[in-house]
């Protein structure tokens, strides 16, 4: 790594950031159609060996090149020889794209799997490099074997995704993310365009390790926060890192980014130790930036948990429903929901279009909340129907409601106001409507 909101039960947190926000509301209307989020396949277990026999190789090499994999010394061209002719065996079709950076010629290593929508892009990487002082086996040999293995999983599985899969390791990241910023820079607008997320993993086997999630794009944060509960895991956002690691040169250019990160130099509190274990008082690596990164640096339970958290994003993220084409009308003002309270709405006004609305009609969500178990969500067409997207449930005990509904809404006209209606049926929690949208 280059150094160049913890989700609660909390209604008065929220209710504060709610200072000021309007709600209309709106009478209770029973729903006709049930709608589902979009499907994803289940990842495989990333295995765990296999990780950490890249981790020996990558030290191997440093071991045999001073000590390091650095830009401009001859370890970092050997480590992306070395992934290159693992993905290359694998069936991607594999890239090495050069750049110069303190008079030191630099390479990124991209590859791509066959398949899925050129429209819609997803991106996984790490970067490669180390500093000079030390090989580099967390800082980020852990990022780019995670990745690796997580792509050969993808040639292993054959995987058929609805997105066009790619991966990509980064040089000089540690000179202040040139090699990222070089690759984003040679990308057209209408490349860029193509992307749906890109997501990043720098030092994710910290040997005293926290478990930070990017929270700069709300589906992709969520897909992590998800996997972790799931596991019953807590996490942190991540704030150490924040701008400082490739997804910056991405996030710059409009790009939605996510990752995942175990900590660098900065101190595990009490708190932290007690729902994480480790030391506290000590920092999450101490072997940052220094000559004792090596294969001894890796805690193999993190670097396990968040190699199938990568696999995790990468499958659900990347199989899903992608965005269909067409027109969207989306609402981005905040709507307050009351504690056990009316139902509210927010509005979008769609004209110009002929005919009716499809049967595959996509209802964009995103709804900050402290308790979404509370929640009841209706999308209410022009003429009063009711398609019920979400019921309450007491034991949905997670937070905000961030997804994608498909509605067959083939019998309403498109023209028209529609409606997303929000009703919080339980007391203790607040919340509020952040966007939502249809897309034709």
């Amino acid at each position: 790594m280059d150094l160049s909101r913890t989700p609660g039960r909390t209604a008065a947190a929220v209710a504060l950031a709610l200072t000021g926000l309007v709600a209309a509301t709106a009478p209770a209307a029973s729903a006709t159609t049930t709608a589902t989020p979009s499907a994803a396949l289940a990842a495989p277990d990333i295995p765990l060996a296999n990780v950490k026999a890249h981790l020996t190789q990558l030290q191997s090499i440093a071991t045999s090149n001073g000590g390091n994999r650095a830009h401009g010394r001859p370890g970092y061209k050997a480590s992306v020889d070395y992934l290159k002719a693992k993905l290359d065996a694998a069936g991607f079709t594999t890239s090495v794209t050069t750049f110069t950076s303190g008079g030191a010629t630099g390479y990124n290593l991209i590859a791509d799997w066959p398949g899925g929508d050129p429209n819609q892009i997803l991106m996984a990487g790490a970067h490669l490099d180390s500093v000079a002082s030390g090989p580099g086996i967390n800082d980020n040999g852990s990022g780019s074997a995670a990745v690796l293995e997580t792509a050969l999983a993808v040639s292993r599985a054959q995987l058929k995704p609805a997105k066009h899969l790619r991966f990509g390791w980064w040089g000089a990241e540690e000179l202040g993310l040139v090699g990222s910023k070089a690759y984003v820079n040679s990308l057209p607008a209408t490349e860029r365009s193509k992307f749906s997320g890109y997501l990043n993993f720098d030092m994710v086997g910290s040997p005293n390790p926290g478990y930070f999630v990017y929270d700069d794009d709300p589906a992709i944060e969520k897909t992590f926060k998800d996997y972790y509960a799931g596991l019953g895991v807590p996490t942190e956002i991540e704030t150490e890192g924040d701008g400082r690691s490739d997804h910056a040169s991405f996030k710059n250019v409009g790009i939605p980014v996510g990752g995942l990160f175990t900590g660098a130099s900065r101190t595990k509190t009490s708190a932290q130790a007690q729902k994480w274990g480790g030391t506290a008082g000590q920092a999450f690596d101490r072997c940052y930036h220094s000559s004792c990164d090596t294969t001894a640096n890796i805690n193999d339970t993190a670097l396990d948990r968040n190699s199938d958290a990568i696999a995790h994003a990468v499958w659900t993220l990347g199989t899903g429903s992608t965005t269909p084409p067409g027109d969207v009308h989306e609402n981005t003002a905040d709507v307050a929901v009351p504690d056990n309270g009316a139902a509210v709405t927010s509005s979008v006004t769609v004209s110009g279009r002929t005919g009716n609305a499809p049967a595959a009609l996509q209802v964009g969500v995103d709804i900050k909340h402290t308790w979404r178990g509370d929640l009841v969500v209706d999308l209410v067409a022009p003429d009063g129907t009711a398609y019920r997207l979400k019921n309450s449930s007491s034991s949905d005990s997670a937070d905000n409601v961030i997804t994608t509904y498909t509605v067959n809404a083939s019998s309403e006209p498109a023209n028209g106001t529609w409606k997303l209606r929000v009703q919080d049926i339980a007391t203790q929690d607040t919340g509020y409507i952040d966007s939502w949208k249809l897309t034709f």
